[in-house]
């Protein structure tokens, strides 16, 4: 299956050291060459930047619809854009997005999305992580991911972790 990925996973998985959970549970991720600029040139410095200019199992890829990726650039950034954009050329099985408005327009382009809240259930149920819970506390502490406490529990209920 193709993935397609917008920063936001990256970033946060990046900053809770989680970036491995990415190839471990898709093997290679595709991203546009805006999210690339996001995380590699905009973000030098900070987590994941290396490790994604480095990650031989990231492919960037230049969009070829560019009027598609401007257009969606009108009410989303670059990055969403262009992934949503390279997500509909590669016929992508799914979409890495958090962002409401990314995956209400991903939604309306018939792509499957997940967060990087999925991804860590997804983990989970693969058996690659142990419980989701530490995980959601750091990306909450240490990334600055918000997560309403409605849905924390939620999460940690449906994964039998409350």
């Amino acid at each position: 299956m193709k993935v397609v990925s917008n920063t936001s996973p990256l970033i946060n998985l990046a900053w809770i050291g989680q970036l491995g959970i990415l190839r471990e549970l898709y093997g290679t991720i595709h991203i546009p060459e805006a999210v690339w600029h996001e995380i590699v040139v905009q973000g030098d410095g900070q987590p994941g930047a290396e490790e994604i200019s480095n990650a031989n199992w990231i492919n960037t890829c230049a969009v070829d619809n560019k009027l598609l990726a401007l257009a969606l650039h009108q009410e989303l950034d670059a990055g969403e854009a262009e992934a949503i954009a390279l997500a509909i050329e590669q016929k992508a099985g799914l979409l890495l997005m958090d962002e409401r408005l990314g995956r209400e327009t991903a939604r309306y382009f018939g792509l499957n999305y997940t967060g990087v809240i999925g991804l860590l259930i997804e983990a989970k149920q693969k058996g690659l992580i142990g419980s989701i819970r530490a995980y959601l506390d750091r990306l909450r502490t240490i990334a600055g991911f918000h997560i309403s406490r409605s849905l924390y529990l939620k999460v940690l209920q449906d994964q039998g972790e409350l």
